[in-house]
């Protein structure tokens, strides 16, 4: 079962295709990526060399967007989608060691991600960490599988760090649409976090620079970005540049063209 697994994610890995988890992982400095990767990624980064600091920025606030749910707020199950590669502060670690009994399910689509979270994404023993197979343009199958490790009528948290970006307007669903099938799935006292780039001259030439790379990615307004967590209840300060978003004591935090937000459904 194990080989047969095995052979299928080979046959489905095209390294000569960049893949949105690798050239990222390429960017905060991991091993895990291709050649198709890191072109799109040192196109982007000629461009505008501050796309390393957006990859760390998002790394930074899911660390601390998920030591508040887990710490402050309570909040024992995790849906982290477009998780992309492995690397250090996982969303499991950092909820774990805040609460030991903490439930997350994973998903991405690219069987890279797959056979590295099988090796890497080990929960603590007392909770449970698992991952999902899927494409989140697919909220429906998400949610179905999910179900398998997560309760959804107690609360959940819903992480979109970086993915939002990966889906055109044009998608059906649409990004908009995808959100609210997520947020519908959830009970009150759940959260929707995230974090995404937004458009400014600077950052539509290097995403246009990407697309010429073979890469593809889709830049919105802070006012889009906010308008996706309508009818929810925004954690202050509310959608702000990332490194903004409650940065830890000793942080010397600057602007970016990266925003994020964390909303609370009543």
């Amino acid at each position: 079962m194990g080989d047969t697994l095995d052979a299928e994610l080979v046959a489905k890995l095209n390294p000569t295709v960049p893949h949105s988890a690798r050239w990222w992982n390429y960017l905060l400095g991991g091993k895990d990526n291709f050649a198709a990767d890191r072109a799109v990624a040192d196109a982007v980064a000629e461009q505008m060399p501050e796309i390393r600091d957006f990859a760390q920025a998002g790394r930074g606030f899911l660390d601390r967007a998920v030591t508040y749910l887990a710490g402050e707020v309570g909040i024992r199950q995790f849906l982290d989608l477009g998780t992309g590669l492995p690397t250090a502060g996982n969303t499991h670690e950092v909820a774990q060691r805040a609460a030991p009994t903490a439930k997350i399910v994973y998903v991405d689509n690219d069987p890279l991600v797959l056979t590295h979270a099988r090796a890497l994404l080990t929960s603590d023993p007392a909770g449970v960490t698992d991952y999902i197979d899927a494409d989140v343009r697919d909220p429906g199958k998400i949610l179905g599988l999910a179900a398998a490790t997560l309760d959804f009528s107690q609360p959940v948290a819903v992480l979109m760090v970086g993915i939002l970006g990966h889906i055109r307007d044009d998608n059906q669903p649409s990004p908009a649409q995808i959100v609210a099938k997520f947020v519908d799935a959830i009970p009150a006292g759940s959260y929707l976090a995230i974090n995404d780039s937004v458009i400014t001259a600077k950052t539509a030439d290097a995403i246009e620079t990407a697309r010429k790379a073979g890469g593809d990615y889709n830049l919105r307004t802070v006012e889009e970005i906010t308008a996706f967590f309508a009818g929810l209840d925004l954690v202050e300060p509310g959608v702000v540049s990332t490194p903004l978003w409650r940065p830890k004591p000793g942080d010397q935090p600057k602007n970016l063209d990266v925003y994020c937000g964390l909303a609370r459904k009543p």
